[in-house]
């Protein structure tokens, strides 16, 4: 007779985000910062490693917030874990870069605000989702700033885009629920979205190919009005489908328009 294999307990099961559409988010931005620094070097990797472990403190520490006093030892355990590891690598890449800390702060800022949305029970709020997005996006302007040991508008810039581009894809998901189903909120959205982006074109913290790349969200926006029925009714693998391949098309083009036009020699 074969022994059964014996399963670990519950509490040593590591923990991961169950949501893949924010790790699309963390490399693609990641990838843009990386872009914008034209160099991949030892402490992007480490940059890298502490924005994926970053992302995983979030979700045990929500869903601990979220069972308020019922202790569990699962996500105590790795959200320490996680946090720790999130924590010496940020602190060695701080000792590399000290212009980090202020990417940190941020980060940290965003991070009490979406554990307050969890205690007020908010936490699937637009105004939430959207601090969410711009968090992950922060790990546009950590990949420069780890890369380059500074920090830039035009970094900045790039954050700015990324938090508009990915947090757009709110408002069309929430097209499919019947008390969120106004397509007002969108059309405000991306108008004031596409403003933000004309400024920082206009500043020139934005190069023009890389400011038009936002355009993917209009089209997006206005292709699912022509098939509105069909974007609500059909099944959420359909729809992640085709919100991901408008996000890699757009990680594609913002990363190209910020590389130069030729190799630099050797």
């Amino acid at each position: 007779m074969t022994k059964k294999r014996k399963k670990l307990p519950f509490w040593c099961r590591p923990t991961f985000s169950p949501e893949q559409g924010v790790l699309l988010v963390l490399f693609g931005s990641f990838l843009t910062g990386t872009a914008l620094a034209q160099e991949w070097n030892q402490s992007t990797n480490l940059a890298l490693i502490c924005a994926f472990f970053a992302l995983q403190v979030e979700h045990p520490y929500i869903v601990q917030l979220k069972l308020r006093k019922n202790w569990q030892p699962r996500y105590l355990i790795w959200g320490g874990i996680y946090g720790t590891i999130t924590i010496a690598l940020a602190w060695y890449l701080w000792l590399q870069s000290p212009v980090l800390l202020w990417i940190y702060l941020l980060a940290i800022i965003g991070l009490i605000a979406d554990g307050i949305a969890v205690i007020r029970k908010s936490h699937k709020s637009i105004a939430n989702e959207i601090v969410i997005f711009a968090v992950i996006s922060l790990s546009a302007p950590l990949a420069y700033g780890a890369t380059t040991g500074s920090l830039s508008l035009e970094a900045m810039a790039m954050w700015m885009l990324n938090t508009l581009f990915f947090s757009s894809a709110i408002y069309t998901i929430k097209l499919r629920r019947k008390r969120t189903s106004s397509l007002k909120p969108g059309i405000i959205y991306h108008l004031v979205a596409a403003l933000i982006l004309v400024g920082l074109y206009g500043l020139n913290y934005l190069p023009l190919i890389t400011a038009l790349s936002f355009t993917l969200a209009l089209i997006k926006f206005g292709i699912i009005n022509c098939v509105l029925e069909w974007y609500r009714k059909a099944r959420f693998q359909s729809i992640a489908i085709f919100e991901t391949r408008f996000a890699l098309i757009y990680i594609a083009i913002a990363c190209i328009s910020v590389l130069p036009a030729h190799l630099p020699p050797r």
